[in-house]
């Protein structure tokens, strides 16, 4: 029944998943929403951040042909808000995530041949405005190196370029402080805090979560390696990246200093077009809606527990 609901691109698909993201939103920060003007304003914003992330999804999908025409992937990154509505609460994370996906567009179109230099400076840069955000975001810059090998293997210049954009987002953050704070560097500015406490994950409700997560993730994620020698040539580094940026997110959820479902945000994106491709070439109607029914499921039965 949602699968096929999802089976086509529709307009409509795009904007239930904007719906159920604002609704998750509201009741995630409904204090924020209707207190003082200055906070509901920032608390709008961060809202406008989390529906644009639906559309960036689609269009990164859609313009870099990662998955066939459905929308598979926008339903799964809403459920994935569902199963993890802490993940709305964090303007950080929510910025931190947007940048990380502008990174990864960019990476990912290089598939193109196309402006290769310009977006090598642009994934370096994106990523180090995320670091700016959360620290851990500069794992992804494995990606980029990835990237590299693809791409610029013979392109010493190449090889340089995201480096520049890193260099960039350090020089404008120095310029800003030395304007505003009078000193070069704040602490603040790269906050490296880490925690391997799993404690709060010692509850029914996040064995729950984790358990449907994780099964899900490693089942899809499994076929989704194996796909890949059979996909077209000039798209299989595009679907390795999507691949080692999921990898990349679960490191960064492991050593993320807050605990409370909030740091798998950067999971959301690259696990749901990992979920599409599995979806859209299962044949057992049954067994796909499984899949997104659990998805569905878990967060309910968590908040009853």
């Amino acid at each position: 029944m949602i699968t096929s609901i999802f089976s086509k691109s529709k307009p409509i698909n795009f904007i239930m998943v904007a719906g159920f993201v604002i609704v998750l939103f509201v009741v995630s920060n409904f204090n924020q929403l209707f207190a003082d003007v200055t906070t509901a304003l920032k608390t709008s914003i961060k809202l406008v951040v989390a529906v644009f992330f639906v559309f960036l999804l689609d269009f990164i999908i859609s313009k870099n042909n990662l998955t066939k025409k459905n929308g598979y992937a926008i339903m799964t990154f809403g459920l994935l808000f569902g199963l993890f509505p802490e993940a709305l609460r964090y303007s950080d994370l929510l910025f931190a995530n947007l940048f990380v996906l502008f990174a990864l567009r960019r990476l990912i179109s290089l598939q193109t041949n196309l402006h290769t230099k310009k977006k090598f400076f642009d994934a370096g840069f994106w990523v180090m405005m995320a670091t700016l955000f959360h620290f851990w975001s500069v794992l992804f810059f494995a990606v980029v190196i990835v990237a590299l090998i693809y791409h610029s293997k013979n392109n010493l210049k190449n090889v340089i370029i995201p480096f520049v954009g890193v260099a960039t987002v350090i020089l404008l953050l120095v310029a800003y402080n030395i304007i505003v704070h009078d000193t070069y560097i704040k602490p603040t500015n790269f906050s490296r805090y880490a925690s391997v406490d799993y404690s709060v994950y010692n509850s029914v409700a996040f064995i729950i979560k984790f358990t449907v997560l994780f099964a899900s993730f490693l089942w899809t994620l499994i076929y989704f390696f194996r796909s890949i020698p059979d996909k077209n040539k000039k798209l299989k580094p595009s679907f390795f990246l999507i691949a080692w940026s999921s990898v990349i997110a679960i490191l960064i959820a492991i050593i993320a200093p807050v605990k409370n479902g909030s740091e798998f945000i950067f999971l959301f994106a690259p696990f749901s077009i990992i979920m599409a491709n599995y979806i859209e070439v299962v044949s057992e109607k049954w067994f796909k809606e499984v899949f997104i029914s659990l998805l569905i499921l878990a967060p309910i039965i968590s908040l009853m527990l």
